[in-house]
């Protein structure tokens, strides 16, 4: 009988690791793994960053005792106005410039929402009819605050809106000084504000506007006029 030479066994890769080490992961794997880590980190900081926003709105308070060169109001409810106007006769600013009005709606109308003397209106308040959204309220504001001549400028608006508003404004015109004058948010005032369905989906919507704004001023991609006028003559 001839001599046989059995055939040898052939072991896989992972037969050939020590004992004791775990086996080694494809790349689908590791590429699936740190994904998953990647969603995670994101996802906390977003909920981090709107934890810090919702505190920084909820106790964001108006200066004890307000002055600037002038004042800019931006439209989107008459307790703003109401707020600005009364700022403006009790002489935190020497002018006042309404953003964002809507064409159809005139001064005296303004006028008498606001209660506001037809001296003062004359004097001392301008009415901006250019500006569309966020955006064109700090296009318009800057152009007033050059063409008078203002270096520091009170801003009034709703408390949640102020964060996205500042940016705007600071990207728009960095050199001047902005103060903020927030309009505080009933739904807001209280403590447990999140429990409030309709507090909760105003705070989110800004939130997510406000982290757009951020990322459209650093890339500038996005970025629109945000003005009628410059709407207008585009279309021609």
């Amino acid at each position: 009988m001839g001599h046989t030479t059995p055939n040898p066994i052939h072991q896989g890769p992972e037969l050939d690791r020590p004992v004791g080490l775990p086996p080694r992961r494809g790349p689908i794997r590791r590429l699936l793994r740190w994904g998953g880590f990647a969603c995670l980190l994101a996802i906390a900081l977003v909920f981090g960053g709107f934890l810090r926003f919702a505190d920084s709105v909820t106790t964001l308070r108006p200066p004890a005792e307000p002055k600037a060169d002038a004042i800019v109001v931006l439209t989107g409810g008459y307790q703003r106005i109401d707020q600005a106007v009364e700022l403006l006769q009790k002489g935190a600013g020497k002018r006042l410039l309404i953003s964002g009005v809507h064409p159809t709606t005139t001064p005296a109308q303004i006028r008498k929402m606001t209660q506001g003397s037809a001296d003062l209106f004359s004097c001392c308040v301008d009415i901006g009819y250019d500006a569309i959204d966020t955006i064109g309220n700090a296009e318009e504001a800057s152009n007033w605050i050059h063409a008078k001549g203002y270096r520091s400028v009170l801003i009034v608006t709703n408390n949640y809106h102020m964060p996205r508003s500042l940016a705007e404004l600071s990207y728009v015109d960095p050199d001047i000084e902005f103060i903020a004058y927030p309009v505080v948010n009933s739904d807001l005032k209280s403590s447990n504000w999140f429990t409030d369905p309709n507090a909760m989906r105003v705070m989110l919507a800004e939130y997510a506007k406000v982290l757009l704004a951020r990322a459209r001023n650093i890339t500038g991609f996005g970025r629109h006029t945000g003005l009628r006028s410059a709407n207008a003559s585009g279309q021609q």
